[in-house]
């Protein structure tokens, strides 16, 4: 009782001066909290807020910055690199003045992009894989989705094993150099760049797309304006719920513990190595559908979301003494943003490689100088080195964060918040890998979609191409 005493004490004292933009935002789920159906479980209670405020609501992020549509890759890899962000919309040069958000932006490109369209350049081409007159690969991003437009292939087909000599040849070459973000895909499909809400729609749709709908980032717009207003991430959304501490709307769903949430779901025997696929289309044959049917590929990407599989249930790994490539392509096969390297064998965890890191190996060559083959351990060691002159602020220098099953998502989302990182492992009691939780699983844990909830939300949005068959 003094316990829920002293918690209503701290929400009224929140209500009277939210400390953050973030915590007036929790006022506002508070306000509606307090006036739900009492006979309402507490998931509907959080359903019933978040449907009840508009998107507009939501703090506003820093000004964005954007990349043109001629800015070459190696441009857009300096430009990300040095605001140290991970994503920025593309902006059309050839748009006039007074275009709508519409056909100002061509769409999103991203380190995960990039880091695809890297390791396709590592790979020998495939006799079935479709050609285009470029001959190059490239791969762009629609709200973190990933799909591979046709562009070739570059590099030596044993660039796995001799990682430093492909990206040393890579970064030098006039083809790194010369390709254009955009020029070389523009063509290739027509359609809205971004999966994007307006001013109205609701905190339960964007909950919903970050989660079970696998975005990244939700841009949101206002009809007829030129410009996006706001992009919404889910680091943004962990932020904010971090910063609703004490409201008895988080307090009642933030103090249970993980295991009595389903996270994470799966069991320490159910742990499955890195030679491990879930996905059905791999290889050449992925990279050719991806590459005839991109937004074809989207609409099936949010088919299978509607049966929302956590990566959660599945720990692929690396071990510390293999090429730090192949950490990049078991990301890019099964389709997941991070992956631990753990010691040689053994299951414990000393540290974490995600697709974004592929940001050293294009922008600081002295990672890779004094390697011709740079295995797990070697990478990780000389990013720590390179940090520690450049960067001693970066979350990478924090180390492996781990966390036990008995954790509360209130103590994993304040973690997660202040190491400003995306995924935290579970270990056991003597450190052995049990599961990972990543940002989009604990979202997925907050709201669920009510049935028939998106309607024909997406009708209109992603046209299937008129020669698909999916």
């Amino acid at each position: 009782m003094a316990s829920l005493q002293l918690r209503r004490e701290s929400s009224m004292d929140q209500q009277e001066s939210p400390r953050s933009p973030e915590a007036k935002l929790g006022m506002k789920v508070e306000d509606l909290w307090g006036v739900q159906e009492p006979k309402l479980s507490p998931n509907e209670k959080l359903n019933a807020c978040f449907e009840s405020i508009p998107v507009s609501a939501f703090p506003l992020a820093p000004q964005g910055i954007e990349i043109k549509s001629d800015a070459s890759l190696a441009e857009a890899v300096q430009i990300l690199a040095q605001n140290k962000i991970l994503s920025a919309p593309v902006v059309d040069v050839n748009a006039p003045d007074d275009a709508t958000w519409i056909d100002r932006y061509i769409g999103i490109v991203e380190f995960a992009g990039i880091a695809i369209w890297i390791l396709q350049q590592s790979e020998p081409p495939s006799p079935r894989s479709p050609s285009s007159p470029s001959g190059t690969y490239f791969a762009v991003s629609i709200n973190g989705m990933t799909s591979a437009v046709g562009l070739g292939t570059l590099g030596p087909e044993d660039a796995s094993i001799t990682s430093g000599d492909f990206f040393e040849a890579l970064t030098s070459s006039k083809f790194y150099k010369n390709t254009k973000v955009v020029r070389d895909i523009s063509g290739t499909f027509r359609w809205a760049p971004f999966l994007a809400l307006q001013k109205s729609n609701s905190f339960l749709t964007m909950l919903l797309l970050l989660s079970k709908y696998k975005m990244k980032s939700v841009p949101v717009v206002d009809l007829g304006d030129g410009k996006i207003n706001n992009i919404i991430t889910q680091s943004a959304v962990i932020h904010m719920l971090a910063e609703c501490t004490g409201f008895h709307w988080f307090e009642s769903w933030g103090t249970k513990k993980l295991l009595e949430i389903g996270l994470p779901t799966m069991s320490p025997k159910e742990i499955i190595k890195y030679e491990c696929r879930i996905w059905a289309l791999s290889g050449s044959n992925c990279l050719a559908f991806l590459a005839i049917f991109p937004i074809a590929f989207l609409q099936l990407n949010l088919l299978f979301s509607k049966r929302y599989v956590s990566e959660s249930l599945f720990v692929y790994q690396v071990h510390e003494d293999q090429p730090v490539l192949q950490a990049f392509k078991l990301m890019r096969k099964n389709r997941i943003g991070g992956v631990p390297v753990v010691e040689s064998g053994g299951k414990k965890a000393i540290g974490n490689i995600s697709l974004r890191d592929v940001q050293f190996l294009l922008t600081a060559p002295e990672i890779y100088r004094d390697y011709r083959s740079i295995t797990a351990k070697n990478f990780l060691i000389a990013v720590k080195n390179y940090l520690e002159k450049h960067d001693k602020r970066s979350p990478m220098l924090s180390g492996t964060v781990t966390c036990k099953r008995d954790k509360t998502i209130k103590e994993l989302i304040q973690t997660l918040d202040s190491e400003k990182i995306h995924r935290m492992y579970v270990v056991d009691d003597d450190g052995n890998l049990e599961g990972v939780i990543t940002l989009r699983d604990i979202i997925s844990r907050l709201v669920h979609e009510p049935h028939g909830y998106f309607g024909d939300f997406f009708d209109g949005v992603l046209p299937l191409p008129e020669n698909c068959r999916v």
